[in-house]
């Protein structure tokens, strides 16, 4: 790793970033997730010295790779903790703040399912749900004509449920 003008100035940095971000995550973060967050929070960051650095976490056992996102390991957690004062204090502010940002995202996701499936007569079912992160406030089932409808609504459900959430709500509750 060569010297660079950000506040990260070297491998084992880098690699406390990576886990100072991942231990602030309720949920996996996705690569290209961990990427954006990673380089942003410092912005001289080389997107190869990341992979590298993120590569050497995940065989040293601080980080483990689960289908396509990364966990921080209880090891990476300890090792993490005890090294993460060595980050610059507005290196660490805008690190919380990017992953407070995308861990808020993960419990929002966490909290909104879609999903569609073939009917045995024709057609599809949409089975669409939401949840407060302590039971279910809304499921919904629809008929729909195809998959690509079906994929659709699932898409807009996913981005608009709390929108669509109050509209039902505000529908059921007003006399027509």
């Amino acid at each position: 790793m060569e010297e660079r003008l950000g506040f990260i100035h070297g491998e084992m940095e880098l690699k406390v970033l990576i886990l100072f971000i991942l231990r602030r995550l309720p949920e996996r973060a996705a690569f290209d997730e961990l990427t954006d967050m990673t380089l942003l929070t410092d912005g001289a960051i080389d997107y190869f010295d990341f992979t590298e650095s993120l590569s050497d976490l995940e065989r040293t056992g601080h980080v483990d790779k689960d289908g396509d996102g990364y966990l921080i390991t209880e090891k990476g957690k300890v090792n993490g903790e005890a090294m993460e004062t060595c980050l610059p204090y507005s290196v660490r502010v805008r690190a919380e703040k990017a992953a407070a940002t995308l861990a808020n995202l993960q419990r929002r996701r966490g909290m909104i399912e879609a999903s569609h499936r073939m009917r045995n007569r024709g057609g599809f079912t949409v089975h669409l749900a939401m949840s407060d992160g302590l039971g279910p406030i809304l499921s919904l089932d629809l008929l729909t004509g195809d998959d690509k409808q079906s994929a659709l609504i699932e898409e807009n459900f996913k981005k608009n449920a709390e929108k669509l959430y109050g509209k039902i709500v505000e529908l059921l509750m007003n006399e027509l």
